[in-house]
């Protein structure tokens, strides 16, 4: 179980805030896109994303060669209203980093069956 303070430590890195509100937007994102939404080096994004998963706010899965962030379904209602609330009310802080993601080529393709 999360805590508030645990939920906001997390979130107060401006890159692990930013892949936060991409991933809890998109659904699921893989290091890739989020490499270049946030236009930064796969050891960086890496590290954010292996600590957002340690504090239980993010799961991965590995399909084939890409590993892919969602975030976790068993977080407390709470804290998806938190994001969803922060995501609304930011559209613009994440748009530079949406635009990216939207104009990426050679995105990922998603299994039918999941997600």
């Amino acid at each position: 179980m999360i805590t508030p303070a645990e939920l906001f430590k997390s979130l107060a890195d401006e890159t692990r805030a930013r892949a936060t509100l991409l991933i809890a937007d998109q659904g699921e994102l893989c290091v890739c896109e989020l490499m270049c939404a946030l236009d930064d080096s796969q050891p960086k994004i890496s590290r954010h994303l292996a600590q957002l998963r340690s504090n239980g706010l993010l799961l991965d899965r590995r399909q084939g060669q890409w590993v892919y962030y969602r975030l976790n379904p068993e977080l407390p209602a709470w804290v998806g209203e938190i994001l969803q609330v922060t995501l609304q009310a930011n559209a613009d802080w994440l748009q530079h980093n949406a635009a990216r993601l939207h104009s990426m080529d050679g995105r990922p393709v998603r299994d039918a069956a999941c997600c």
